[in-house]
């Protein structure tokens, strides 16, 4: 067996047998932590000393038998038939050393005085030992030297005695966690000629990385190792049991997970502790309680009351063993370890004690509160305080998680009624940001504070958003209420007032027909505004963006003041929301590619921040985005990530955003099992009076349309537009609910109706390139003669993919090819089918790429001579530059020179020019010979 780096120990001890066999017996002292390497270092001198000819006693002290006499003499028996004379003599001594213990009727040693007939037991001892070293010499190992019984003690200083002129050599070992071995000991070794002391060090990170490599694949070590070496500090008893936790990790082909710290390792740690002394077992306690970065050992030494000499000799003793560093465990499962190994009483009497000394030294208030919370029940009065400041530094912190915890506290030992109101509301606050559901059991006290006038203004608000949440419409509205007759007179300080207005903007374009009375307007007059400043006015521009964009449709003014206000606000618990409406702003605003952009920033630092229910309502606005650029898999993804951060019960009448997402992506991509699923999900009947019961309604009325239930699906839309007439929203850009119910009409046989709807919506519709404006297009051709229909979806999927929605332009697409199909017209519905599959493939819209694949089929153009040319020209299509695309493909659909230089605002020269090098490319002489994929190729 080779010892990893351990050759400069080895060689002296080896050094140490050679002087022996020549008559100069010595004495080395092994020193290390438990762990070290020591123990095996004195199985190896002494396999080493047994092959030299040696007769070798071997004994291991332990701490339970550190009292008991002889305990570690009674040992020697096992070794001294190795004797060469085969007579038992040593044998005998140690039989009569034990009649004389046992005569002693149980008494220490302390209590035993060494007698004349055990003294002359023990000399005989020593006698036997150096006469067998004259015929061989003799190695006395000793282990754990330190918990040597008295009496053990005694003879082995008499053997030392004898050394120097005698074949024997004495290795003992000592840990470094216990208390030194006896002064008188060391003093007796030093005095001896041939003494020499080995320290053994930690190992190095290549001797940590050699062990790995002897129990696992080189390479996977070769990873692991400085990992290792910083966990274990270099034990070698550490680096193996990191190798046993190794063992039981599963490594699949082509990965190279990371170190695993697992139960061998905690084990390890626990046993190492337990084999040293007991202050370095308590300071490894209280180590693991205070768990701060070293700022010495005062804080310890008052928390154990030790003396500062021996805490600091533990301290370096647990150093040297590889478990602390800087005054903290290497790895928090360590730490985990000693803490669970604690009793439960033990365990809080420390964190109580723990806390008082951070208390009285002056400590930051999240320093002290995590042990308040430990040390529960029995907090002390100082601690209320505490509590209350610490949760409010861990929410400026993102740690929601940790404040709720420090008010949760704080709330069950505060007696007074008046602070025990503020501390609950802060409390549900707090458990918002976790998960709305938590909130919810301290809302009905609140409301009653509320009634009785005990609620403190700044909460009132906020209690009214969690009411509305949760459906309780009546209370939120009686909260709202009387923060608006505050405002109208002189009770309400201005940032309330500008708190309340902000409010105002969010609520309103939420919970329209609940809010519209409370909100605008107080006891027959309207609630002031007061000028804003700062983070109230861009919270009241975000939120009025979208109130904006809901009643007046897409512009480039409420967009641009949604995108201001975003840069100005910071992600928090008093601009979440209003964030929110800003994004919504840009995603009804028809500015998608903004709306995403801003969205994923804003989702990102909601994870950074840790907070559930940003994280999911940042997730479902993105679904929401993403469905709208033709993703219904990635839409569904973020949709179920975000039910998963937050389950559907806690959404409250929010949770129709979620829903409608899931509903609508399922629908598209095939899975009408999962949607009907979905739609199975109970909701709050006050869902349907907010705005995302119109998200939920037009989603539902979609999947009826798409399973054949018309009638069903034209219910759900015209309650869309119920609603969305009463609110003052009814714009295409939010629910486009008259091309939707004109393709129910259309199914149920009334093209009229359905043509009147479609020319209705499309009147709503500004000339810009909007996706609403191409889905009604798409509905307009759906429901209008053949003449028009190419038109009508050539300019559809021109828009359509304008405004960045893949799979809404493959559906027009696909109507186009059918178009030219039952116009005979193959050779132009094929590469429009083509198109059409492609993007449809991408969405993973199974249903319309199923769809289009058999129009494709039926599409397949003949195999003729101008065919071959045509095709020709397609492929070379690809030569062109985007300018010669777009030039190419309005002359292609009849456009003059001048409409095309008006069109494309550049000049008719440089039109010209483009047609000339398009001719040329493209092998044709008239504009009637052009492809008419040129245009299609450009729309991409």
């Amino acid at each position: 067996m080779r010892l990893v780096e351990r050759d400069r120990e080895v060689g002296a001890l080896t050094d140490l047998l050679r002087q022996t066999e020549q008559g100069h017996g010595g004495i080395a002292v092994v020193s290390g932590g438990t762990g070290s390497g020591k123990t095996e270092l004195l199985d190896m001198v002494r396999g080493l000393a047994t092959d030299a000819g040696f007769v070798a006693l071997q004994a291991t002290a332990s701490w339970a038998e550190r009292l008991s006499p002889g305990s570690v003499l009674e040992q020697l028996p096992r070794y001294a038939d190795t004797a060469p004379d085969h007579s038992g003599a040593v044998s005998k001594v140690l039989a009569r050393l034990g009649a004389i213990r046992a005569d002693a009727d149980g008494r220490t040693l302390e209590r035993w005085p060494l007698d004349a007939a055990t003294a002359a037991a023990l000399h005989q001892l020593s006698a036997e030992v150096v006469r067998i070293s004259v015929q061989a010499p003799v190695l006395l190992c000793v282990d754990d030297i330190q918990f040597t019984d008295s009496l053990s003690l005694h003879w082995i200083l008499q053997l030392v005695r004898a050394l120097r002129s005698s074949r024997i050599a004495l290795v003992v070992a000592e840990c470094t966690l216990s208390k030194s071995a006896h002064p008188h000991l060391h003093t007796e070794l030093l005095r001896q000629p041939n003494y020499r002391r080995l320290d053994l060090h930690a190992l190095s990170q290549a001797g940590v990385g050699a062990v790995l490599a002897a129990h696992m694949d080189p390479d996977r070590a070769a990873v692991l190792a400085a990992d290792c070496h910083r966990v274990s500090g270099g034990n070698p008893l550490l680096v193996r049991a990191l190798v046993e936790d190794q063992r039981h990790t599963v490594v699949l082909p082509d990965t190279s997970p990371g170190l695993v710290v697992g139960d061998a390792y905690a084990d390890t740690v626990l046993s190492c502790l337990h084999r040293g002394r007991t202050t370095a077992l308590r300071l490894a306690q209280a180590l693991a309680v205070l768990d701060e970065a070293d700022t010495g050992t005062g804080r310890p030494v008052r928390l154990l009351d030790e003396e500062a000499a021996t805490v600091e000799q533990c301290r370096s003793g647990l150093e040297a063993a590889g478990l602390i560093s800087a005054g903290r465990f290497r790895h928090p499962v360590a730490r985990d370890a000693v803490l669970q190994n604690l009793s439960s009483h033990a365990r809080r009497d420390l964190h109580r004690r723990a806390a008082e000394l951070l208390y009285e030294d002056g400590a930051s208030a999240v320093r002290i509160a995590p042990h308040l919370l430990a040390a529960e029940p029995g907090c002390p009065a100082w601690g209320l305080p505490v509590l209350r400041e610490a949760a409010d530094r861990y929410l400026s912190g993102n740690r929601a998680d940790d404040a709720h915890a420090c008010l949760d506290a704080a709330l069950a030992m505060c007696r007074d009624d008046g602070e025990r109101v503020a501390l609950r509301a802060q409390l549900a606050g707090t458990a918002w940001l976790l998960n709305p559901s938590i909130s919810a059991r301290h809302l009905g006290e609140l409301a009653s504070a509320l009634r009785d006038g005990r609620l403190p203004d700044q909460h009132a608000l906020p209690l009214a958003k969690h009411l509305l949440w949760h459906g309780r419409f009546e209370e939120a509205v009686e909260a709202i209420e009387r923060m608006g007759r505050r405002g109208t007179g002189t009770g309400l300080d201005p940032a309330g007032a500008s708190d309340l207005s902000a409010t105002r903007e969010l609520l309103s374009a939420t919970y329209p027909p609940l809010l519209r009375s409370a909100v605008l307007s107080v006891q027959g007059g309207p609630v002031p505004r007061p000028r804003p400043t700062g983070d109230e006015s861009s919270r009241i521009h975000g939120a009025a963006a979208l109130t904006r964009v809901l009643s007046q449709g897409p512009g480039t003014t409420a967009a641009d003041d949604a995108e201001a206000a975003m840069r100005v606000m910071r992600l928090g618990k008093n601009t979440q929301e209003w964030i929110m409406c800003a994004v919504a702003a840009l995603l009804f605003g028809e500015r998608l590619e903004a709306a995403g952009s801003w969205c994923d920033h804003w989702l990102a630092e909601a994870r950074e921040r840790r907070v559930p229910l940003w994280e999911a309502e940042f997730a479902s606005l993105r679904a929401s985005i993403l469905l709208r650029q033709g993703d219904p898999a990635g839409a569904r993804n973020l949709a179920e990530g975000a039910l998963a951060r937050v389950p559907a019960k806690s959404w409250g009448v929010c949770l129709g955003g979620p829903l409608a997402n899931l509903v609508q992506a399922a629908t598209e991509m095939g899975d009408y099992e999962a949607a009907e699923e979905y739609l199975g999900v109970p909701v709050l009947e006050g869902m349907f009076s907010t705005r995302f019961g119109l998200y939920f309604l037009h989603a539902r009325g979609r999947h009826h349309l798409e399973t054949g239930r018309p009638y069903a699906a034209l219910d759900d839309f015209m309650a869309c537009a119920s609603r969305m007439r009463d609110w003052g929203f009814d714009q295409p850009s939010l629910v486009p609910w008259r091309s939707e119910a004109a393709r129910a009409h259309l199914a149920l046989g009334d093209r009229d109706k359905a043509h009147t709807l479609a020319l209705e919506e499309l009147s709503l519709i500004g000339s810009g390139r909007f996706r609403a404006r191409g889905l009604t297009l798409r509905a307009l051709a759906a429901t209008g003669d053949d003449p028009a229909r190419v038109a009508l979806l050539t300019e559809a999927a021109e828009t359509l993919q304008a405004a960045g929605d893949r799979l809404q332009t493959a559906g027009a697409l696909a109507d186009l090819g059918r178009a030219h199909l039952r116009a005979e017209r193959r050779e132009l519905a094929h590469p429009v089918l083509e198109t059409a599959a492609r993007l449809a493939g991408e969405s993973k819209a199974g249903p319309l790429a199923a769809a289009v694949a058999e129009d494709l089929a039926r599409a397949r153009p003949r195999c003729a001579p101008e065919d071959a040319v045509r095709a020709d020209r397609v492929a070379a299509l690809d030569l062109l530059s985007g300018a010669e695309r777009r030039v190419a493909a309005l002359a292609a659909r009849g456009h003059t020179n001048k409409e095309i230089s008006e069109r494309l605002f550049i000049t008719v020269s440089t039109v010209e020019q483009h047609l000339t090098r398009v001719f040329r490319k493209l092998d044709v002489r008239a504009r009637r010979e052009l492809p008419v994929e040129s245009r299609l190729q450009a729309a991409e």
